[in-house]
């Protein structure tokens, strides 16, 4: 068996603004095995700020896992804890390289075409103009639930936004899910979120990152609370299960490139439903490659709610891919050919 691996940069259609800044570009590895009969491909795609993974060892530790390939999945597996986005390319290289093809991971009815994965439009922080025209363009294009990035700008104006939306649509008309990105304090989450109450939100994801005082939100909040950015870097199920049991929220938000791969995930999901918890999964603005190979994954589940699966027209540079939205659903398009990886 043979590995190697390549970067690419992925430049965003538009300046993609966050609570952390506004990115143009991410960069991003593919890790390629091949086994003398088929190749198969994961995507390395750690973000910077959020990941574990000490981006600059990537490389290093991609070349490693290149010349230990021999040593086979379970122990390269068990010795990239420490490089859960390494790990997660590790696994989707592995099962792309059981599939009928590299792109054919999984065998569910989204993957052969169909069913459908329900998802949320996103939009991003930018000024208040903006991003009501991005939240009507959503609604437009058949989205029934909008995830809006909010805490960038003036909390006053982000609520106005919201209002708009609320006073033209009820909440069994178009759900509204809120990602803070822990841009709130001790000082001001508790009024905001008394604000968001009498809106009919959702949910909030990650509004602080302070354990604690997550926990204290999750008793008093009337806005139902996700965990987002909390997950990263809790590595043992014993440590999961701690988490969880300290704060007890009402969702858990997996992200399967930044805690760990499919394995990871699927533990979470299976302590989330032990604990009577909503969960849903988001890609982590991978390529299309790490989008595909998670929606294929997560078509094995019977999924109750909007996934976070709509970032595949984010890039300029992304592979052509048989992926498609449709009235507020991810599609994979059978009939549909995937670009050259080659090429990027």
């Amino acid at each position: 068996m043979t590995a190697s691996f390549k970067s690419h940069n992925l430049t965003f259609n538009f300046d993609a603004g966050t609570s952390r800044g506004v990115m143009k570009t991410r960069q991003t590895w593919f890790l390629i095995v091949n086994d003398g009969k088929q190749q198969g491909i994961g995507e390395c795609a750690p973000l910077e700020g959020l990941s574990i993974d000490p981006i600059n060892e990537i490389e290093h530790k991609l070349q490693w896992v290149c010349d230990n390939i021999d040593l086979g999945f379970p122990k390269l597996y068990d010795s990239l804890e420490d490089f859960p986005s390494i790990r997660t390319a590790l696994e989707m290289a592995f099962i792309s390289l059981r599939g009928k093809s590299a792109f054919d991971l999984f065998v569910n009815p989204f993957s052969q075409g169909k069913a459908g994965i329900p998802i949320n439009g996103l939009v991003w922080m930018n000024n208040a103009e903006h991003m009501e025209k991005q939240m009507a363009n959503k609604i437009a294009e058949g989205f029934k639930c909008v995830k809006m990035k909010i805490g960038a700008i003036n909390i006053a104006d982000e609520l106005a936004i919201i209002e708009k939306i609320r006073e033209k649509y009820e909440p069994w008309d178009l759900e509204i899910r809120l990602d803070a990105n822990g841009a709130f304090t001790r000082d001001n989450v508790f009024d905001i979120i008394d604000e968001l109450s009498e809106l009919e939100i959702h949910s909030i994801e990650q509004p602080v990152y302070d354990r604690k005082l997550l926990a204290e939100l999750c008793a008093e909040s009337a806005v139902p609370i996700a965990l987002d950015e909390s997950l990263i870097g809790i590595k043992s199920k014993d440590e999961k299960e701690a988490l969880i049991n300290d704060i007890l929220p009402d969702y858990i938000v997996i992200k399967p490139s930044l805690v760990g791969g499919f394995r990871s995930s699927e533990d979470w999901i299976e302590l989330a439903e032990a604990n009577g918890i909503g969960w849903w999964v988001t890609s982590a603005l991978e390529s299309n490659i790490g989008l595909n190979a998670i929606a294929q994954w997560l078509g094995n589940y019977p999924l109750r709610i909007h996934q976070g699966l709509g970032t595949g027209s984010l890039y300029s540079n992304n592979i052509e891919a048989p992926l498609k939205i449709k009235k507020g659903k991810l599609h994979y398009m059978r009939t549909k050919e995937w670009g050259d990886v080659e090429q990027l």
